[in-house]
């Protein structure tokens, strides 16, 4: 139902991730039933979760990491680490400035040109210790380096901004990224985003996207909100979005997997993205946390270096356990920060879901009490659910 803001301005109502709860059916089964696995261009994992394209989360080790745990990492491509051949002393700087000289100094060390020869050595790297390739570009990037990453032979590419549309205009003097040319021209598949509506998510489908990433600012050093005052809360950004899939699935018999990006940071926020209609989720700072990330405790949003409009910002998350005590547990924290495959299957468990897809099948509810209702003591001692 629309809402009137005033006259000649309606809106709909929308829903964020803590708005809403799942509710339990009549089943239940043990969580060892629950099947996670899902499948991305191709690739089966057994965890649907993708640490995502930011300096701070994925280097090359981390990207083997998450390979070999069952997950996947993407690599940003237009980072410090095809910047620089040795990226570490560049990272110690950026983790060593105070929050005034950040965003000079991330301007100044981003304004290094991105060195081609880089992109092939880190996705070489990558392959030969066994890992999963995942790449990630802005469309100007691929555009640029599309070529250079089918070469190297990545498994992925990711072609990630803000916002990305099959309807882009440019100025006369630039030629926008063709992107259903690009998706049927290169020999690996292509992941397309970011969206959070249902037309323009079936419009990735329909231009060969090999699966949609769903998510306008929500990520916990995202500034675009406040800067740009623009986004969808993810739960019904996730919802819409999942019902392009499933119309796009009945009009071609092509599953595209829609994955949530953004502004997940507990087991039970991908929990309830996966019950809006996700495939899977794509998450920075909880990884950021990992004692094996090389953000040194920090994370920092991918529009920071912006030498003209910055959208992003850098913070501190401090490391909290190895990378497989937070995908994989065993817990060390009651947070809900880590084993967030226990998490999965322990919800699943509960909410009788035996796979993804019975999973994007239960009940939700609206339930803006749900992470305070009862929980005064564990808030006024900053404790579990209240740190």
């Amino acid at each position: 139902m629309d809402i009137q803001i005033g006259r000649g301005k309606a809106a709909r109502r929308a829903y964020g991730i803590d708005e809403i709860a799942l509710a339990p059916g009549n089943r239940t089964l043990d969580p060892s039933l629950a099947d996670t696995s899902w499948t991305i261009g191709g690739i089966e994992r057994q965890i649907p979760i993708i640490a995502s394209a930011m300096d701070g989360v994925v280097d090359v080790k981390m990207a083997v990491r998450l390979s070999q745990l069952g997950a996947l990492g993407v690599l940003n491509l237009e980072g410090i680490q095809t910047r620089y051949d040795d990226p570490e002393p560049i990272l110690d700087r950026i983790a060593s400035v105070d929050k005034h000289e950040f965003v000079p100094l991330m301007q100044e060390l981003y304004a290094e040109p991105i060195k081609p020869e880089l992109i092939e050595k880190r996705i070489q790297e990558i392959k030969a210790q066994g890992g999963i390739a995942a790449v990630s570009a802005t469309p100007a990037g691929a555009a640029k380096y599309g070529a250079t990453v089918a070469k190297a032979g990545a498994d992925l590419f990711f072609i990630q901004a803000t916002v990305v549309s099959t309807a882009h205009l440019s100025p006369e003097s630039i030629t926008p990224l063709d992107l259903a040319k690009f998706c049927q021209e290169m020999p690996i598949p292509v992941v397309l985003g970011n969206c959070v509506t249902y037309d323009v998510a079936l419009n990735l489908m329909k231009a060969g996207a090999a699966a949609v990433l769903v998510g306008i600012g929500p990520g916990a050093a995202c500034t675009s909100r406040g800067v740009l005052g623009v986004g969808v809360p993810q739960a019904t950004a996730v919802a819409d979005c999942a019902a392009a899939r499933e119309d796009f699935y009945r009009e071609t018999g092509k599953y595209v997997p829609v994955i949530a990006d953004g502004g997940l940071i507990t087991g039970g926020d991908i929990c309830k993205c996966i019950a809006c209609g996700a495939d899977g989720v794509m998450i920075g700072s909880p990884f950021a946390r990992a004692a094996e990330a090389p953000g040194r405790g920090f994370h920092w949003g991918m529009a920071t270096p912006s030498p003209v409009l910055p959208r992003g910002t850098r913070i501190k998350v401090g490391t909290t356990g190895t990378l497989e005590q937070i995908l994989r547990g065993p817990a060390q924290l009651d947070d809900g920060t880590h084993n967030f495959l226990g998490a999965l299957q322990t919800s699943m468990g509960t909410l009788g879901a035996k796979n993804i897809r019975e999973m994007q099948q239960v009940e939700v509810v609206i339930a803006p009490s749900l992470l305070t209702e009862g929980k005064v003591y564990q808030k006024a001692q900053q404790l579990g659910m209240g740190k």
